[in-house]
């Protein structure tokens, strides 16, 4: 599969993007904060960044780790089947991806970091 950090992302992509980084909610400011600037075990975080036709919600290209944040809207049968389907194919590219509620990052980010320092590869 293709290993660039974008994999095929059209303009189109980049644009949706550049808009959600400065619309980031609560939740992604929040866990941004800890994974940006090679905080995190030194390793670089990407915030929304473009991915095939989808925009991630934080990537890190060396572990070739997805981290999405849900909040409410992911709740109903078309979101859900959806973000089934964005799984699939972020999948198909090798990469892993990890998902966590809204509400566990902003009342646990330290419980959230730990997890997600399971996906990470040892560096």
């Amino acid at each position: 599969m293709k290993s660039d950090m974008f994999y095929g992302a059209s303009p189109q992509i980049f644009e949706n993007a550049r808009k959600l980084r400065a619309a980031m909610t609560p939740a992604e400011l929040l866990l941004w904060e800890h994974l940006r600037a090679k905080r995190f075990k030194g390793l670089r975080f990407k915030a929304q960044h473009p991915i095939g036709y989808f925009v991630a919600d934080f990537y890190c290209h060396v572990a070739r780790l997805v981290i999405e944040l849900d909040g409410s809207v992911h709740d109903s049968v078309d979101q859900q089947e959806y973000d089934l389907n964005r799984t699939y194919v972020l999948k198909e590219f090798g990469l892993t991806v990890i998902r966590f509620r809204n509400e566990e990052v902003l009342l646990r980010v330290d419980a959230v970091l730990t997890e997600i320092t399971e996906f990470l590869p040892q560096i």
